[in-house]
């Protein structure tokens, strides 16, 4: 069995799913795919369903009765990877915004520098952003940095959802305690695994905005973002009192 798994929420996905699968599978390293999908109503399970014809050892699907977030789609797939006993643990987005091609980049450099946790990072190094428009750039960047500068966490890509997971982190930080469902999801992750004094380390990559399907953001999934962060950390300096 491999020892890795790339989990992949999905809700309305249909344009994508089956070229990122099998993009997955053709890469050298060998990669485990669990695709989470929110009941879509565009047929993005059943197109899963078909493919586990083909790879039935090594393409998964969890399907759920309807759109619930992307932080418990992710925290469903880690309590369902830590079951199964795989090492490393993938995030990544359907749509192509994050270059398949990366996975092994990420998994190669947790392996040999034995970190916890590795990030895909559009600003470590300057910006790698692909055609998003300048207003969202700056959206994400600043928020960024807002995170940054509220949390002290030493991450310049804060809101980044390209990222490796070892399994003890996964098994140190306490999922159930995850509180995030949209994007503060991703910085919640990584502010536990901050606290918990986990290695990790970001490295570049380009992020390239979806040419198919349709982009999942909105206003309440920015506000939870901004509010939520200082939330966490107020809570985190009364449980250090």
């Amino acid at each position: 069995m491999a020892n890795s798994l790339v989990i992949v929420p999905t809700y309305n996905e249909i344009e994508n799913i089956e070229r990122l699968i099998t993009t997955v599978f053709g890469l050298a390293s060998s990669f485990h795919i669990l695709v989470i999908d929110d009941n879509s109503p565009d047929g993005t399970g059943l197109k899963v369903n078909q493919l586990k014809e083909l790879y039935p050892t090594k393409l998964f699907l969890e399907k759920r009765e309807k759109k619930l977030g992307l932080g418990t789609a992710y925290i469903h797939g880690f309590k369902w990877a830590l079951s199964k006993d795989y090492n490393y643990i993938f995030e990544m987005d359907a749509d192509f915004s994050h270059n398949p091609k990366d996975l092994e980049r990420l998994l190669k450099t947790c392996v040999s520098e034995s970190l916890d946790m590795v990030i895909g990072s559009r600003y470590v190094k300057g910006v790698n952003v692909v055609n998003w428009p300048m207003s969202r750039v700056l959206l994400s960047y600043t928020a960024s940095k807002y995170v940054r500068f509220i949390t002290q966490m030493p991450i310049h890509d804060t809101t980044a959802g390209f990222v490796c997971y070892s399994k003890k982190l996964l098994q140190t930080i306490d999922l159930n305690s995850i509180k995030f469902v949209g994007y503060a999801f991703q910085i919640e992750m990584k502010y536990k695994a901050y606290l918990k004094e986990l290695k990790f380390k970001e490295i570049p990559v380009i992020f390239t905005d979806r040419t198919h399907g349709e982009s999942k953001m909105s206003k309440g999934i920015i506000s939870e973002a901004i509010f939520g962060v200082i939330q966490m950390k107020i809570k985190s300096l009364f449980r250090k009192r």
